[in-house]
C-alpha cells in the first residue's frame, strides 16, 4: 500500500505505543489523487477538470504491468488525466494488444514473468505500425547498466518505480522519443 500511495504523491505513516496498545495509520494523498480514486475508472475526468489535458495532448497509452495494484493505479491516473488507456499483464498479452490498440505510449514493466520487458520492447520495435510509439521502461532498478539495457532494447525512456505523476505527465504530454541523456 505504501508504494501505491507514494506513486500518487502521498505518504503512509504508522505509529504505536507498543504491543497491545493499538496502532495509528496515517495515509495522506493529494486532493487530485483522492478525486481520481473517488471518481472511479469509468468517469474520472469529471473529478479533475483542471488536470485534464486538452484534446491535442490526449494519448493512447498501453500499460504493461503484472502487479495488479500498480497496473490499476496507473490506469486510473492516466484516465483521470484524459488519456485512452489499455492494460496488459504479460509480455505475450502486450504483443497481442499493441497492434490492435495502436498506442502512442507504452509504459512497460521490465520485470515481467516469462518474457521480460526488454524482449517485449524489441518485438514491439519490429512492428512498423508501432515505430512511432513512445516506449517507457518501468523498473525498480535505475543504474547505468539498467538504462543502457533499456536503450539497447529500444526504450525511449527509463523510469524508476514508483513513478510520480509529476514525472509521468509531462513525459507523456511531450511525446518525445529518445532524450539525449535518456534518464527521465
Amino acid at each position: 500500500m505504501r508504494r501505491l500511495v507514494e506513486m500518487h504523491g502521498g505518504f503512509v505513516r504508522a505509529a504505536s505505543d507498543g504491543p497491545g496498545k493499538g496502532s495509528e495509520f496515517i495515509v495522506r494523498l493529494p486532493a487530485e489523487a483522492l478525486a481520481a480514486g473517488a471518481a472511479g475508472a469509468e468517469a474520472p475526468s469529471a473529478a479533475l477538470p483542471q488536470a485534464r489535458p486538452g484534446p491535442a495532448s490526449t494519448r493512447r497509452i498501453l500499460v504493461v504491468e503484472d502487479n495488479p495494484d500498480v497496473a490499476e493505479s496507473l490506469v486510473m491516473l492516466l484516465q483521470a488525466l484524459g488519456h485512452e488507456v489499455a492494460m496488459a499483464r504479460s509480455g505475450p498479452e502486450a504483443l497481442e494488444a499493441a497492434p490492435a490498440f495502436l498506442p502512442d505510449v507504452v509504459l512497460l514493466d521490465i520485470g515481467l514473468p516469462g518474457m521480460d520487458g526488454y524482449e517485449v520492447a524489441r518485438q514491439l520495435r519490429r512492428q512498423p505500425e508501432l515505430e512511432r510509439a513512445l516506449l517507457v521502461a518501468l523498473s525498480g532498478y535505475g543504474q547505468d547498466e539498467d538504462r543502457r539495457r533499456s536503450r539497447a532494447a529500444g526504450f525511449d525512456h527509463h523510469l524508476v518505480k514508483p513513478v510520480s505523476r509529476a514525472v509521468l505527465q509531462p513525459l507523456i504530454a511531450s511525446g518525445q522519443r529518445r532524450l539525449a541523456q535518456n534518464v527521465s
